[in-house]
């Protein structure tokens, strides 16, 4: 069979440049948003470079490459892509267990996973993953990041071993609370402040950039003039003295074993990278009332992580803070994204020498507030008032993201979802015994000419059943129930499906067993209000000869006609 890419993969970038409908004015509002939305990005990706157990030249590498990638090849007009805080957590596990080639290769498996999700037309499916496991997941990650940056924010010692895990973290920090330099925190209370109050100046410059130069300015001044020490970017990664290296392409060492044991590990990462991009996509599209294409940006950002990484790059993912940006100050069209990811490689070729300067304390308060933006406590309080599922789904989520592992939390996610939306059908579903009573037939019966009638009567020996909603495995025990409670006397029973879209094949299975047992006791099957495509299913399976053609009705009607023949 001929895939027709044509179908899925319709980057909204390509499209630009047709019959006129990019101009000069469109360019200029692209260009002001790119510029500032560069700038925005630039503490956000060393900080997320840090933050994840790897280098800051590594952070802004995902943002340069993976910027350009997902707004070049991506669905969406406004998406803004790069390094998240819904990373950090699986990227450090990742980089502490597997090292640097490991997560090279766990984030190309998740740009494979993520395009052949583009390729089969999965983007519609992430819309329908419940939003308790979305918030649970974000505010879980949210506490992770928080909980990690409480040693920079602190001021411990830079040689201080904080053991992996929530818990063990703040063992850890109250066993050395003596050890906390309260200059340092001076530094990163102030560094908060401004971030937090800025905005009240104006909201064209992010305060995390002020904040940031800032830090540094203040950093190097006490340094020089009063002798003071801050641990910086420069103390950490002592090697990036001399400047920062080009990125070269790389080629990962595939090996049967690694790739067995970060299976897992990509798929989260997939996961993780679907959720926040598409979430975001529809912000903007909310935002914006423009649409965006959820399978052409799955490819887009999974040709982005297949890419990245050979450059030294980690995980990415389009950020809604950005987008909302680039949104907020003009952005138009996926050009946005591309000045961004030049803007940012600008920056790394003339300006990131001055990074060795940037204090972590400074680092730990951007993301700090970052973890505070991602934490949605508001709306997690807001969740607690719904039904017990529901709550109880929003914190088993959110505490196996705490406290035992994300890749963990997510596919116990996934399942729950599954699980969620099979409890939602099974809820919608129904198998009634309509006892000796009379049914009323209307113009939305199955026989519209029918309407004028007044009513239809059940004869005696005959068991009317009327199913309501799918016909699938959910009713299996349903049908089990109704089975045995099966009166003395029956001789025809009639299932009504008038309102059955649809029959999966554990809903033939479990019709043919029902119609095998009622046979063997003598009871005849016969099946009403039957629609198009169910009774296509049924004569797909060769039910209809099993049953018997002339026992299938396309309404009660006649159905019941036919019963009264047969109890005569």
């Amino acid at each position: 069979m001929k895939l027709n890419l044509d179908n899925v993969f319709k980057p909204k970038f390509f499209g630009l440049f047709k019959k006129g409908r990019y101009d000069k004015k469109t360019f200029m509002s692209d260009l002001i948003a790119g510029i500032i939305v560069g700038i925005i990005a630039l503490p956000l990706a060393i900080a997320f470079g840090i933050a994840s157990g790897v280098t800051p030249q590594q952070g802004l590498i995902t943002a340069i490459v993976a910027g350009f990638l997902i707004s070049f090849f991506g669905g969406s007009n406004f998406l803004i892509g790069g390094p998240t805080g819904a990373f950090i957590v699986i990227v450090a596990g990742i980089v502490s267990q597997y090292g640097m080639q490991g997560l090279i290769i766990a984030t190309i498996m998740a740009g494979v996973f993520l395009v052949v999700m583009g390729l089969c037309k999965m983007g519609a499916i992430f819309k329908f993953i419940p939003y308790p496991i979305v918030v649970g997941f974000t505010s879980g990650i949210a506490l992770t990041i928080f909980s990690t940056q409480m040693k920079d924010f602190f001021g411990y010692p830079l040689d201080l071993q904080v053991p992996a895990g929530f818990i063990p973290e703040w063992i850890c920090y109250f066993q050395n609370i003596s050890s906390i330099n309260w200059i340092e925190f001076a530094m990163s209370l102030g560094c908060l402040l401004i971030i937090i109050f800025w905005g009240k100046v104006t909201k064209r410059i992010p305060g995390s950039l002020i904040a940031l130069i800032f830090g540094t300015v203040v950093s190097v001044l006490l340094s020089k003039f009063a002798g003071v020490e801050f641990a910086t970017i420069g103390s950490k990664f002592p090697e990036l003295a001399n400047g920062l290296p080009m990125p070269k392409p790389v080629a990962p060492e595939f090996d049967y074993e690694t790739i067995k044991g970060l299976v897992s590990p990509a798929f989260t990462i997939a996961i993780l990278c679907a959720i926040e991009s598409l979430l975001a996509a529809m912000v903007a599209d909310g935002a914006t009332g423009k649409h965006h294409n959820a399978n052409t940006e799955l490819i887009g950002q999974g040709i982005a992580n297949i890419v990245t990484p050979m450059f030294g790059g980690i995980p990415a993912t389009g950020a809604l803070a950005r987008t909302m940006a680039s949104i907020n100050n003009g952005g138009k069209t996926p050009v946005t994204g591309i000045i961004h990811a030049v803007v940012l490689l600008l920056i790394y070729l003339f300006l990131m020498p001055y990074a060795v300067y940037i204090p972590l304390s400074c680092l730990a308060a951007i993301l700090v507030m970052v973890a505070y933006n991602m934490s949605e406590w508001r709306t997690f309080k807001y969740l607690l008032r719904g039904d017990r599922s529901d709550v109880a789904v929003l914190l088993i989520t959110f505490f196996l993201t705490v406290i035992v592992d994300l890749t963990v939390a997510i596919e116990v996610g996934v399942v729950l979802a599954i699980v969620l939306f099979v409890r939602r059908v099974m809820q919608t579903s129904s198998i009634e015994v309509l006892e000796n009573q009379h049914l009323a037939a209307t113009e939305n019966d199955e026989m519209a000419s029918m309407e004028d009638t007044e009513f239809l009567d059940i004869p005696e020996g005959v068991e009317v059943y009327e199913i309501n909603g799918p016909f699938f495995f959910g009713l299996a025990s349903r049908f089990e129930e109704l089975e045995n409670m099966k009166k003395s006397g029956t001789k025809v029973r009639i299932i009504r499906m008038r309102k059955v879209p649809f029959i999966d094949s554990t809903g033939i299975n479990n019709l043919r067993n029902l119609c095998e047992r009622t046979r063997k006791r003598g009871v005849t099957v016969i099946l009403s209000g039957v629609t198009e495509k169910v009774q296509a299913s049924l004569i797909k399976f060769g039910v209809d000869k099993e049953i018997g053609a002339e026992n299938i009705f396309p309404h009660i009607v006649p159905a019941l006609a036919h019963a009264r023949e047969l109890v005569k």
